[in-house]
């Protein structure tokens, strides 16, 4: 613990008073290149840490972008479908990508969806195994 705290008490300080901070803005004109690379070091490693410090507060899409299902049964707090397996007939293809007309069942929207947004989603496909 002593360490910390001679880096906050004693280090911390005497690097910050060495920074070249001039009085006034002639007094930028007057630094030397190694006081510029000096304040320029010390301005780009605050800039980094408040960066890092901001970034993760940027990076929030409001709520609704995030939304998957755009419309499908709103007014339910959850979507949920149930089919019996002895009514899928031979092949049946289910919609993954929360666009299609005839939900659950794939109407084909997932390919405008993957053009419009570069995704790759496409449809569950159930068929009876060839016997």
């Amino acid at each position: 613990m002593e360490f910390l705290s001679k880096i906050v008490r004693v280090h911390i300080p005497d690097y910050l008073n060495s920074v070249p901070v001039p009085d006034s803005f002639g007094g930028f004109l007057d630094l030397t290149a190694g006081q510029w690379l000096h304040l320029f070091a010390f301005s780009g490693t605050v800039a980094a840490a408040v960066y890092v410090s901001v970034k993760p507060y940027l990076d929030k899409k409001d709520q609704k972008d995030q939304l998957v299902n755009l419309r499908i049964q709103k007014e339910s707090s959850k979507v949920v479908n149930m089919v019996d397996i002895e009514d899928l007939g031979n092949k049946v293809c289910y919609c993954r990508c929360w666009r299609s007309k005839k939900f659950p069942l794939c109407d084909g929207s997932h390919a405008k969806h993957n053009e419009d947004t570069g995704d790759n989603v496409g449809p569950l496909v159930l068929k009876r195994k060839d016997v």
